[in-house]
């Protein structure tokens, strides 16, 4: 088995996936939620809306309760990872931020168990082909009915399966074909410690590489400066500040997967 899912593990991920996020306050980054939520259009409030999280304080408690239901050995995995799924969105442990922590859980969950290994296409690949349908399966758990839930889970386990294969081929070709055009740089130049990370992240800024790889300002432009020298990266913005680097390749490689992900939802 793969590390365990744990109440630390949930908040360190909602931490990572949150803290540089745009809008959202870094303070509530790998915190629960303080106040009470619910989900509705425009400025609807608690007694029009479509949903209201249980109150802040029985978070942790509900939390605990689906670190043991995650952890229990004697149910079917898909069957297993969709009801935590439709857990955790129900409790809605966080102020923002549910939706992409919930389905980041569900991949750690597959990882936990077994099911998948580490470069498995994410399964929200296929859960949100069709968002209208996925949120009335939220709505059916939440009234008691786990069917519609667990199905989409199996629909989206079959595309990311299906799919998955030809997208990492892809994705190692880009790899690939940016390794030729760095040749003849130096292997110990920053922009070598770049490449891999691209992959998962194709668009990047100084502050991003300075986070995540660790490196100083001028170390993280000298490699965006290689990287794009070399064709690998191209700036988009053409300004003097807030500048962002892409890898045009990779998104391409996305947006054709995301493509076929498309027309395999109305088969």
């Amino acid at each position: 088995m793969h590390t365990s899912i744990s109440e630390d593990s949930i908040l360190a991920m909602h931490k990572a996936l949150m803290l540089h996020q745009q809008g959202f306050d870094p303070v509530d980054a790998g915190q629960f939620r303080s106040e009470q939520v619910w989900i509705g259009p425009g400025d609807a409030g608690p007694r029009t809306a479509g949903f209201v999280a249980p109150h802040h304080e029985r978070v942790p408690g509900a939390s605990d309760d689906l670190v043991a239901f995650v952890r229990r050995q004697d149910i079917p995995v898909l069957v297993q990872v969709a009801v935590a799924h439709g857990q955790f969105e129900t409790i809605h442990p966080f102020r923002d931020g549910n939706g992409r922590t919930g389905r980041a859980l569900a991949q750690s969950i597959l990882r936990y168990k077994g099911l998948v290994g580490s470069t498995a296409v994410p399964i929200s690949a296929g859960l949100l082909v069709d968002v209208g349908r996925y949120f009335a399966s939220l709505g059916s758990f939440r009234s008691g009915d786990a069917g519609p839930i667990v199905r989409e889970f199996a629909l989206a386990s079959r595309i990311a399966a299906t799919t998955g294969t030809k997208l990492v081929d892809d994705l190692v070709a880009q790899f690939e074909d940016s390794r030729a055009k760095m040749k003849g740089v130096r292997s110990d130049a920053a922009a070598w410690k770049v490449l891999p990370a691209l992959v998962g992240q194709p668009a990047v800024n100084t502050k991003y590489l300075m986070n995540a790889l660790g490196f100083g300002e001028m170390a993280a432009l000298r490699a965006l400066d290689a990287l794009t020298g070399r064709g690998v990266l191209t700036e988009t913005t053409g300004k003097a500040r807030g500048r962002v680097w892409q890898h045009r390749g990779i998104f391409e490689v996305l947006d054709d997967y995301a493509a076929e992900i498309r027309r395999m939802s109305v088969r």
